[in-house]
């Protein structure tokens, strides 16, 4: 008696998703409890588990096919899959064990062979991009050794080795977006230098190798070759295609880039615009241009940064602190500081440790806007903003209202250095109720920040800059410093802005006022 196969029970705010994955077929053998179909929303990836042992019978919801809550998509018989190929029962299966055959025959060192997928992606990513390859097909490499780096629009995540061998395909090229636990590639182990032969011979079995494919004219282009093509503006009836039935492959767009072979021809548009490109000056010398695609970190950085302006009705107000207290304070400390918290003593647990104050006095400038609701937030979560050669990165120093200034200063150093090697995680980075953002370092003496949605309020640090100031009715030479508070109007009056700006100033001007709480 078959079993069926359901859909997950949406989630009220999903009202259908569409199958992602089968990572079985028809005639495969399952167990209880294994990963047959993934179903993607929305918002997350469900997983959809065998509710028997037995054999896939059939498949009822393709994949790429939309579907609803509860919705039967396939169903699993009695039996022994160990098989089902060789009997030739479906047309599919028989296109199916011949891909695999060829697979086989590959001369890939005779060892077992394994699937190289994807990492499982947190809930809040739905896809990402192959960064690079560090291996390339044939290449030796060891167990756990990095072959492929993913990157989301938050994090890169290492894809390693299952074993001591090398890989046998690539099935998803760099530039390719892929989705979570997709194949990425196949591996074999204990395979060496002899794959590559493989590889070389079978030039068409690739990423590229898909239902994706595009005909232009009589030429037929590969997904990658297509972007390359779009990019540089080719005319494809000049590209000579190296793969299967002629058809254009990454490497033969990539070739004809290099020699020039297939730039459309300029259309004559009359005598004026002849002599006006006569007469433009001759330039003499090498321009180079270079077009890389803008990685997926800054285009989540650009898509909020927008959204941020479009949707928050943002304003901006401004004070000056005289730090001379704060540079005073670390002078004298500096070097105990560091002997006892083996960490030095900057700046921004200064400013973390006002803000949590100040914030704890205007719960408005904590708060953040959900819809048409407003959420007050009884902690303090501070997002310290870090840039790395990827991008701007906040990750969030979590109740910094009882965090020591020490214990600022290491999480500090911990995220900086995290950040400019990859290794933030995703849940480091969400969930702030307030940002600073120090452009200082860089020299920025002054600068409007942008809010951080959902967050209604961030901080702006500056250059520490001497300018003459009137001190008790006298001028001095006095280290000042630009603060700027950006927040949004709809949420935050002004007079609760200023005054929280105010607040900060009060308190970095006279540090006893964070131990004393006044």
């Amino acid at each position: 008696m078959a079993t069926e196969i359901k859909a997950p029970t949406f989630p009220e705010s999903v009202a259908e998703g569409s199958v992602a994955a089968w990572h079985k077929k028809p005639g495969d053998s399952v167990e209880r409890d294994e990963l047959i179909v993934e179903i993607e929303t929305d918002k997350v990836v469900l997983e959809v588990l065998a509710p028997e042992a037995g054999v896939l019978a059939e498949v009822l919801a393709e994949e790429g096919e939309t579907v609803e809550s509860e919705q039967v998509l396939g169903s699993i018989g009695e039996g022994s899959g160990d098989k089902p190929q060789a009997q030739g029962n479906d047309k599919a299966d028989a296109k199916a064990e011949k891909k695999d055959d060829a697979k086989v025959e590959k001369p890939a060192g005779g060892g077992k062979q394994h699937e190289v997928k994807a990492p499982t992606f947190p809930e809040s990513i739905q896809e990402g991009t192959v960064a690079s390859w560090s291996k390339q097909v044939g290449e030796a490499v060891k167990r756990d050794e990095v072959l492929a780096e993913i990157e989301t629009d938050k994090v890169v995540l290492e894809v390693v080795a299952p074993a001591d061998g090398a890989l046998a395909e690539i099935k998803a090229e760099e530039g390719s977006q892929v989705t979570s636990e997709q194949v990425l590639a196949i591996f074999a182990e204990g395979a060496g230098g002899e794959a590559s032969t493989s590889a070389d011979a079978e030039p068409a079995a690739s990423a590229d190798d898909g239902a994706s494919d595009e005909k232009v004219g009589d030429k037929i282009l590969a997904p990658a070759a297509r972007k390359l093509v779009a990019e540089h503006d080719l005319d494809v009836s000049k590209i000579e295609g190296t793969g299967k039935g002629g058809r254009i492959l990454k490497e033969d767009v990539q070739r004809a880039v290099k020699e020039g072979s297939a730039s459309k021809s300029a259309k004559a548009s009359g005598g004026g615009a002849a002599k006006a490109a006569a007469a433009a000056p001759a330039v003499e010398g090498e321009r180079p241009e270079k077009r890389v695609p803008m990685s997926r970190l800054r285009q989540t950085i650009a898509k909020r940064l927008v959204q941020a302006q479009q949707t928050a009705a943002m304003l901006t107000t401004y004070n000056e602190v005289d730090m001379g207290a704060v540079m005073d304070l670390r002078a004298q400390y500096k070097d105990t500081f560091v002997k006892t918290h083996d960490v030095k003593l900057g700046f921004m647990g200064f400013f973390v440790k006002a803000a949590s104050e100040a914030l704890k006095r205007f719960p408005d400038v904590n708060a953040s806007i959900d819809g048409t609701d407003i959420v007050y937030h009884g902690y303090q979560d501070i997002g310290v903003a870090v840039s790395t050669d990827r991008g701007l990165v906040v990750p969030v120093l979590r109740d910094t209202d009882s965090m020591k200034i020490a214990d600022v200063e290491k999480g500090i150093v911990d995220f900086g250095k995290r950040a400019r090697d990859g290794k933030l995680g995703i849940d480091e980075m969400q969930g702030g109720t307030f940002t600073i953002t120090n452009g200082g370092i860089f020299g920025s003496l002054m600068s409007t920040p942008i809010i951080n949605p959902p967050q209604t309020a961030i901080l702006g640090m500056h250059k520490i800059q001497e300018r003459p100031m009137a001190v008790n009715g006298k001028v001095e030479i006095r280290p000042m410093m630009y603060l700027a508070v950006s927040y949004d109007h709809r949420m935050i009056d002004g007079k609760d802005a200023v005054q929280f700006l105010v607040t900060i100033k009060e308190l970095l001007e006279d540090p006893a006022r964070l131990l004393l709480d006044i």
